[in-house]
């Protein structure tokens, strides 16, 4: 079968499981619905492409602009010392409390930022159970937010995810430090999807574009001086080096 077509059918198959099973998590944060302004990709020559459909537990979609938890992550709000991090009722696990530290603004009932790390860690488990590549690609893109520090604290299971994340590309233009020579997959590109490659002084050295929707791969040579990728979604590694 089709990796295109497996990548559809992936997200059909978490949204339906997401929407049946509701929100899930332990401790004194469970329930809510997963909510949060989208991670902002780089910018872009052309108009961004929106890449496959990404839903949280509930059924709701990733990203979702309506208010919650995750906006009262506001750096500039004073935090509450991680001594007087207290739940209402009950106690809060050391990894919970290791989670909350200098993430809880002054008069926020903790549980509300904990149950945000704990939905993230539900997007992730239900996405992994769809497709990895796709769950992947979701944290590559910031579509299933703020997952590093969810990972490392509350399911420490998933920093394979995290880890591969971190040597991909979202859509944007990347350039000099960010580029990293190697071979790399988008696995679920949109029927958009087109990218360059420049080297220095702005001379070509590969370009191309991508009308089928199925997964394509290109090699980041050494010699790569920016990267413009547009409607491919994410780019993962095939055998990237730090």
């Amino acid at each position: 079968m089709r990796r295109a077509a497996l990548a559809g059918t992936a997200v059909a198959f978490a949204t339906a499981v997401l929407a049946a099973c509701g929100s899930s998590g332990g401790g004194p944060a469970a329930g809510g619905t997963p909510s949060g302004p989208a991670a902002s990709a780089p910018a872009v020559p052309a108009p961004a492409v929106p890449g496959p459909a990404v839903t949280g537990p509930s059924g709701a979609p990733v990203g979702d602009p309506a208010g919650g938890p995750e906006d009262a992550e506001t750096p500039d709000l004073p935090k509450v010392p991680a001594d007087e991090i207290t739940p209402a009722t009950g106690t809060f696990s050391k990894p919970q409390k290791e989670y909350l530290t200098d993430r809880v603004p002054q008069g926020m009932d903790p549980a509300a930022v904990l149950q945000t790390g704990q939905e993230t860690c539900d997007r992730l488990r239900y996405l992994v159970k769809a497709d990895r590549d796709i769950a992947v690609a979701a944290v590559v893109t910031g579509e299933v937010a703020d997952a590093e520090p969810a990972v490392a604290h509350l399911c420490p299971r998933h920093q394979d995810l995290v880890d591969e994340a971190a040597l991909g590309y979202p859509d944007g233009t990347h350039t000099g430090a960010a580029l990293r020579p190697g071979r790399y997959r988008a696995p679920s590109p949109t029927k958009d999807c087109a990218w360059r490659l420049t080297g220095a002084k702005g001379k070509e050295l590969a370009a191309g574009s991508s009308d089928t929707g199925r997964p394509v791969s290109l090699t980041v040579p050494a010699s790569a001086a920016t990267f413009i990728s547009t409607g491919c979604y994410a780019w993962l590694p095939e055998g990237a080096t730090r």
